[in-house]
């Protein structure tokens, strides 16, 4: 009873408005997808108009595309080590509304594209937008695990994930040819999420700042516990002013580290390692090559009508994001990691099949099909929405702020990456592509199983207690082979 008390109307309203930065980030991602094949006649169209020789070559064209697709992680890469910094120098709600003329601003950009240069245009909207993407995914966990009460912190904090994957689904719908995705109408498509910048502005306008972000690093206790008593309705606020004093306390007890310190430091490298490592097995996996491309796989794939297939991806990740929510609070994380990384490298591998034997047997369309949709499922239950807790938990509140912000930067740059050189790859390897992403799932569920831990249920201490258990079997190891050398020796 009183958990359905804490879930006030100004609560839900605080929450649903910090998630839309979220489904535009989701949005952003899946857009891009749909429209390929116009929004690249354009552009040939465009470069034709320019230059004899750029029209001549495909690689060109090539290029401004991936271009088109990965320069919304480059912003991302950039902006994401500000997070820390802007959100204590203006406060979440503040910070949210400031970052929100990028969104803005980004999609103004990519709106107007057929006035101007649309390639020029469309890589600086993308650029801009996913500077905003790269702020907001850290600035509205923050303000929203702030703004929860205990006993909803879990389930609120999962919203984040749904809001990415519904921002995907609207923007393949959306893509239709019939709908936006066509030539006339695809600026609109493209810029369409400043819509939801804008509600987001205006809502932000009307949500309490953070009760935890004013005491515990203004000392302003008054506004702290009014804004509390309009988040919970008429529960009384000492209990949680008194768990923010302790949070206060121990903050205050626990040096903040530095980036620096962060890898120079033995004592964290061990965490360090293992929280890159499920950043990069997340973009590497493979799935947003899927989310980019997922159009493109199913023409190759021999499916007639390819975005209705790409909306079924979408449909499926959003319906999977909603069970995972369940599983993770009810398995293991390292369980549900492993079984998720095992689980694609299967799909990976048969959807490699699929592909190379296509041209013999034609119903090895739908076993391709089949793989990406198990891909995205598999995806869903562990590598997807791991990696952004798994981060949290394995750091104290000291290195925690810098670890978020490598982790934020590392997975940023390996959607780069992938977004990037995906095209190129797939176009030199062919059907062979999903290969490389099954030998690479190999090696992060090696990884995963040797290395990662188990955090559900563990305080920071236990955690750091299995790491330096790891580390003292790893020296008795090393001692012992040693030990056996000088034997034989």
């Amino acid at each position: 009873m009183q958990t359905e008390k804490h879930l006030t109307g100004t609560l839900i309203l605080s929450v649903f408005t910090a998630v839309l930065g979220f489904f535009q980030y989701g949005y952003s991602l899946g857009v891009i997808n749909a429209p390929q094949k116009v929004i690249e006649a354009h552009y040939a169209r465009v470069l034709a108009d320019t230059s004899e020789d750029l029209a001549a070559s495909p690689h060109i064209l090539t290029m401004y595309w991936s271009l088109s697709v990965s320069v919304f992680a480059i912003g991302g890469m950039v902006s994401s080590f500000t997070v820390g910094w802007i959100g204590d120098r203006l406060g979440r709600v503040k910070a949210m509304l400031v970052v929100n003329v990028l969104s803005i601003a980004g999609n103004l950009l990519m709106g107007l594209a057929k006035f101007g240069p649309s390639h020029i245009l469309i890589i600086s909207g993308r650029a801009v937008t996913g500077l905003y993407c790269g702020l907001s995914s850290g600035l509205v966990p923050m303000y929203v695990s702030e703004v929860s009460p205990t006993a909803l912190r879990g389930a609120l904090g999962t919203l984040h994930q749904l809001a990415i994957v519904t921002g995907i689904l609207f923007s393949q719908i959306l893509g239709l040819d019939f709908l936006l995705g066509n030539d006339e109408m695809w600026p609109l498509l493209l810029g369409l999420s400043g819509v939801a910048a804008l509600l987001q502005f205006f809502l932000l306008l009307l949500c309490p700042e953070s009760p935890r972000y004013l005491y515990i690093k203004l000392g302003k206790v008054e506004e702290a516990k009014k804004n509390l008593k309009r988040l919970r309705g008429n529960c009384d606020p000492m209990k949680e002013i008194e768990e923010m004093e302790k949070e206060k306390q121990e903050a205050a007890s626990e040096k903040k580290v530095s980036i620096s310190q962060l890898f120079t430091s033995s004592k964290y490298r061990q965490a360090v390692i293992v929280a890159l490592m499920v950043q990069i097995s997340q973009q590497f996996s493979g799935i947003n090559a899927i989310f980019y491309y997922s159009t493109n796989i199913f023409e190759r794939a021999g499916v007639d009508q390819p975005v209705y297939a790409t909306i079924g991806v979408g449909v499926v990740n959003t319906v999977f994001t909603v069970i995972s929510v369940f599983l993770v609070e009810k398995a293991g994380r390292r369980s549900l990691f492993l079984a998720g990384l095992m689980g694609m490298l299967v799909s990976a591998v048969a959807m490699t099949v699929g592909l190379v034997l296509l041209s013999k047997f034609a119903w090895m369309s739908y076993v391709s099909m089949v793989a990406i949709f198990l891909f995205v499922i598999f995806f869903e239950v562990g590598p997807g929405p791991i990696p952004w807790f798994i981060v949290a938990e394995l750091f104290s509140q000291g290195p925690r702020p810098a670890a978020i912000a490598v982790a934020g930067f590392c997975n940023w740059a390996c959607n780069f990456i992938v977004g990037m050189c995906f095209q190129y790859i797939a176009d030199l390897c062919g059907p062979y592509v999903f290969a490389i992403f099954a030998g690479l799932l190999l090696i992060f569920f090696l990884f995963a199983h040797f290395k990662v831990p188990e955090t559900k249920g563990k305080s920071f201490e236990e955690i750091a207690a299995v790491f330096r258990r790891k580390k003292l079997s790893a020296k008795a190891m090393t001692e012992l082979q040693d030990l056996r050398r000088s034997e034989e020796a």
